[in-house]
């Protein structure tokens, strides 16, 4: 297996997360509008569905707007691994990641997912295959299985896992309990020890941390940033896209802040330039945030539902503009720096 290369230190990196059914290329196209610099990933992808499946474009198909962009990947065979990834490659993504997260009872049928975190030496394996692309590798995992609480546990996965050419963890600050919690309980219930992924950065300098999991506002995101490399943000970004925004200008990285109407028109310019393959209701529904803590929000709701197959997304876009008056369009999206309290405070709640 090929050594773990030291990762390139990036200084704030934000990202979305993977979200199964969430972000497709129409979400992630639309949240790139609030945020030019974050890195997007996309729906975690079984390497059978690539290798077998009768369509595999649509899963790797993006425009390029959305690089930075990375594809995540899923499976426990290694040939089929490379194979998939190699698939990824050919299509122009930015990196591969591998998904040793998820916790659904589906996943853990097909060994793959948050129950390979008792398998580290196949997920080296796994890793050491999709590197066969020269793409960057990363892998997203939790802090362990179950009510296990043995940080050395997790400290030798993720130097099994860097021994194979990994240089990039993204660690969701919770264990995965793959038994008696759905996936939505698991993002819930199982306490958050962020003071874990503090930890590994720490003890691996020389790798990319990246933290996950409950991070909600621009303290919480700026607070974290003082100890590792990156934080990847999920359903806080979907709900409230807005907040991307707002951590790209506490960052000094851009100067402004988008409105409703600016985001509309750039979401127009990528559904007529769809024409009509793109019915209205596979953009409407990623759309709710857009008017989140915003008067109004009600009535965009309300539109929303409105839209039908029958319809472009570029017709129902159009009719947005008569929905609300110019003063939704216009208004300036709310500070999400001080929407819930101090970065310090967040992050010592659950030690």
């Amino acid at each position: 297996m090929p050594s773990a290369v030291p990762a390139r230190r990036v200084e704030g990196r934000i990202s979305v997360a993977p979200m199964l059914d969430w972000t497709d290329r129409h979400c992630r196209y639309y949240l790139r509008l609030f945020c030019p610099s974050c890195v997007l990933y996309t729906e975690m992808v079984t390497a059978a569905a690539l290798l077998h499946g009768r369509d595999p474009e649509r899963f790797l198909v993006f425009s390029q707007e959305e690089h930075p962009l990375v594809l995540q990947l899923a499976g426990d065979d290694p040939s089929a691994m490379a194979r998939a990834a190699a698939m990824g490659a050919a299509y122009g993504y930015d990196g591969l990641n591998l998904n040793v997260g998820c916790p659904s009872p589906k996943v853990q049928a097909g060994r793959f997912g948050a129950c390979l975190m008792a398998a580290p030496s196949l997920v080296a394996e796994l890793v050491a295959a999709m590197a066969e692309t020269g793409l960057p590798i990363s892998v997203k995992h939790r802090l362990g299985l179950d009510r296990e609480e043995d940080y050395d546990l997790l400290a030798r996965f993720v130097e099994t896992v860097a021994g194979a050419g990994c240089g990039h963890f993204i660690v969701h600050a919770r264990n995965a309990w793959l038994h008696g919690l759905d996936p939505a309980a698991n993002r819930e219930i199982p306490p958050l020890r962020y003071a874990w992924v503090h930890r590994l950065k720490a003890d691996f300098p020389h790798l990319r941390m990246e933290i996950n999991g409950g991070v909600e506002d621009v303290p919480a995101i700026l607070g974290h940033l003082q100890r590792v490399d990156g934080v990847m943000i999920g359903r806080a970004a979907y709900g409230h896209p807005a907040l991307l925004a707002a951590a790209e200008r506490a960052l000094g990285r851009v100067d402004w802040n988008p409105s409703p109407g600016s985001i509309l028109h750039g979401l127009r310019l990528y559904a007529e330039a769809a024409g009509g393959s793109l019915p209205a209701p596979r953009l409407a529904r990623h759309l709710h945030g857009l008017a989140h803590g915003l008067p109004g929000a009600r009535h965009w709701r309300r539109f929303l539902a409105t839209a039908h197959a029958a319809e472009s997304a570029s017709a129902f876009l159009a009719r947005a503009y008569g929905v609300l008056p110019s003063a939704f369009w216009d208004a300036s999206f709310p500070d999400a720096a001080t929407a819930l309290g101090s970065a310090p405070q967040r992050i010592r709640a659950n030690p």
